[in-house]
């Protein structure tokens, strides 16, 4: 059960894009949790609309599968204006960025997911859009090329990283609201997931939502994701109804233990116990031991594994907590090693 993990990299199709979008959150009063960081937009987006001005541009930053697109897309729909999308990889050369910027009308929503991922040429090219609302385009080229500047209609360019660390300071500073989105409670992700379970029509127990939300990794993706296979489960093993019996036969099924961990986050853990006495070890070397690319285990499995305990990130590599070894039911043996990447 792997794909729950790295869905903010999954491209949904058909179907499961349908139920995706249909889950998602269009309002502030849909929206749970993040309670400070949506009490503070509120005031951004009434403010902006009280002035009929764009929104500041605004920096959405955390871990995957908090909310960072869904935010966007109720900002633009609070501020009640069109909203383009786009990601950092797919802007190549400046004539994308020109097509996307000179078709936005005014105090209209440009979403740039993976911003850290953008290319240093198309980054400065969104300097003086963001600031001054204007662009250079060049016209033809060799001795006859000369420059033709282009005002933009004023624009909010909402950006999203999972890696805020990787963005210049040039660009971060051109951001008037950052927000950064923390873990949920397994409360709110119970909220969630019965919200979710009325939304698909499918009878969720109490106790059900719980097991969910407990072994979500405080993360609305996984939860949906989750409650959707435990449906199927529901449908084909039970009776349509999803009960605490049926829900911790298909968490078990989907090898997502009751800390929330799967298959290759215990395979890490594992991993740095077994082939390297608990760390330290670098993370390139811990990335090729379990088959799996670095940036990958430090954007999607690391925080969380973090978060919960059961890793210590050092100067020296990564090291497993006693948290790791009594999960796992091993015990620690011989000296550390001293692995680098």
């Amino acid at each position: 059960m792997n794909e729950h993990l790295d869905a903010s990299k999954k491209q949904f199709s058909g179907d499961e894009f349908d139920i995706e979008r249909k889950l998602r959150p269009i309002t502030f009063d849909d929206f749970t949790g993040q309670d400070q960081a949506l009490e503070n937009l509120r005031v951004f987006v009434k403010a902006a609309n009280l002035r009929s001005e764009a929104l500041d541009h605004t920096l959405f930053h955390g871990p995957p599968g908090l909310g960072k697109t869904t935010l966007a897309h109720i900002l633009a729909n609070e501020l009640n204006t069109n909203i383009k999308v786009t990601s950092g990889p797919v802007l190549d050369k400046p004539g994308d960025l020109a097509g996307l910027l000179t078709n936005l009308g005014e105090r209209d929503v440009l979403f740039i997911d993976e911003i850290h991922r953008l290319s240093p040429v198309i980054e400065e090219y969104l300097y003086s859009a963001m600031e001054d609302y204007k662009i250079d385009i060049m016209i033809e080229s060799g001795p006859n090329a000369r420059t033709v500047q282009i005002n933009l209609e004023p624009f909010t360019l909402i950006g999203a990283t999972t890696r805020s660390g990787l963005l210049t300071a040039p660009m971060r500073a051109r951001f008037g609201i950052s927000t950064r989105l923390q873990y949920y409670t397994s409360e709110l992700l119970t909220d969630i997931v019965q919200r979710s379970a009325h939304i698909l029509e499918v009878p969720i127990s109490m106790e059900a939502a719980i097991e969910i939300a407990g072994r979500s990794r405080g993360t609305p993706r996984i939860a949906n994701a989750l409650l959707r296979r435990v449906r199927d489960f529901a449908q084909i093993k039970g009776d349509g109804k999803i009960n605490i019996t049926i829900a911790k036969f298909a968490l078990n099924a989907l090898l997502v233990d009751t800390h929330g961990l799967d298959e290759m986050d215990n395979k890490i853990l594992s991993t740095i116990i077994d082939k390297f006495k608990g760390g330290p070890v670098g993370i390139s070397t811990l990335a090729t031991a379990v088959g799996e690319n670095a940036e990958t285990i430090e954007e999607v499995y690391e925080p969380f594994l973090i978060q919960e305990g059961f890793i210590l990130r050092t100067p020296r590599g990564r090291e497993v907590t006693e948290l790791a070894y009594k999960h796992l039911g091993k015990t620690r043996k011989g000296n550390q090693s001293d692995l680098f990447s």
